[in-house]
């Protein structure tokens, strides 16, 4: 049995009813949905007169929501989410009321519950001033008590990792989060990805030719810094950033640190932010981030660095953007969040589309399924002129 109450919820008042009743009141609401017994007038004074809670989900997880998306319902959806619906509640199959509304290609209702979600990042945005995104429900969908190495950034650095190939040969890296659990913390896979990313953020650059200035957060296996440093010239300088010690080990091994023009800033990007270290270098042609087990929130923060970081209108940026890449719905809501937040920093983003699937389907590892949708959205951010 599904039943979340919800102390903010308007519906919801203590004392006001009993369990038991609220439990018959929102099985009623979503079968009557469901099977079409229900008029909208009916639908309307169950919730607004008799307190039938619009965040009831039954046992496989459907909720008033999800019956309103599978009817094709477009007033019915409106209605549902004005009253407080819970835009991003997953069924059983980990579907949420827009996937259905995408399953049947039903636009206006997908549309109307995805922006439910944009507005809901928003507000929590504007509303967390001390912490910002704290109370972000996509955080606490995507993170829930995850509090191994895969959901904490302390316990992550503090963890062992490995470097090792797939059975199809790829690199990988792997870090236990149990006695029987590896996560990928990056993957083979993603060559493409960076590839396509490098040759955007660098082809026409107006400083290619004397070496681009670059900064990089996130090492991982080092396929995205490869492809910077085979440019066609070589960058001028080429700063990363880097934690974890495992990783700065393997770069060692590798002979990164000996690398000409290639500057390894060891810790947190948070800890260099006004160093001299990283300010010393000045501002930057492109910046890159991709970081493991850091949530919206952290990238968020990241953003408002950005233009103490990026020289002018013609230095680019991007970062990997794994946001809610579990689901259709919250992917398409990180990405128009994300658009929105570096617009207000002044920095426009173009989006390309990589398909991450098409003739790759036997080359996904299993360790984590931390990328299940198709279509990667890739963004190439530059600040606007003044």
């Amino acid at each position: 049995m599904s039943i979340h109450s919800d102390d903010n919820d308007p519906n919801w008042e203590d004392g006001d009813v009993s369990t038991d009743s609220v439990v018959e009141a929102g099985r009623d609401l979503v079968y009557g949905i469901l099977q079409n017994e229900l008029s909208f007038d009916a639908i309307k004074a169950k919730v607004l007169n008799d307190k039938a809670p619009v965040w009831f989900q039954i046992e496989d997880g459907t909720s008033a929501l999800h019956a309103a998306a599978y009817n094709e319902d477009v007033e019915l959806v409106r209605f549902l989410i004005a009253e407080g619906a819970v835009w991003n509640a997953v069924d059983e199959l980990h579907n949420t009321a827009a996937d259905i509304a995408l399953s049947l290609n039903n636009e206006e209702c997908y549309t109307l519950i995805r922006d439910a979600g944009i507005r809901s990042e928003l507000l929590l945005t504007l509303l967390s001033s001390k912490n910002a995104l704290a109370g972000s429900s996509l955080s606490l969908v995507l993170k829930a008590t995850d509090e191994t190495a895969a959901g904490d950034t302390d316990n992550f650095l503090a963890s062992r990792l490995r470097y090792t190939r797939d059975e199809h040969g790829q690199e990988i890296c792997l870090v236990s989060v149990s006695d029987s659990e590896d996560v990928g913390v990056m993957m083979g896979w993603e060559r493409d990805i960076m590839k396509e990313t490098v040759n955007l953020l660098c082809t026409n650059h107006p400083n290619l030719q004397e070496g681009l200035k670059i900064l990089n957060v996130g090492f991982g296996l080092g396929i995205i810094d490869s492809y910077f440093q085979a440019l066609p010239t070589r960058p001028s300088q080429h700063v990363i950033i880097e934690a974890h010690p495992d990783v700065l080990q393997h770069m060692r091994e590798l002979g990164w640190y000996e690398k000409p023009g290639v500057q390894i800033l060891e810790g947190k990007w948070q800890d260099f932010m006004e160093s001299e270290e990283l300010l010393g270098v000045g501002c930057f042609d492109v910046v890159y981030t991709d970081t493991f087990s850091e949530d919206y929130k952290a990238l968020h923060q990241f953003f408002g660095h950005l233009p103490d970081l990026l020289a002018g209108p013609e230095s680019r940026f991007s970062f990997f953007h794994g946001l809610g890449a579990t689901n259709n719905t919250f992917y398409d809501v990180y990405t128009h969040v994300s658009d929105l937040h570096l617009a207000d920093i002044g920095i426009n983003v173009d989006w390309s589309d990589v398909d991450v699937v098409e003739g790759k389907q036997d080359r996904w590892n299993e360790t984590r399924k931390y990328f299940s949708v198709r279509t990667y959205r890739l963004p190439i951010g530059k600040m606007r002129g003044m």
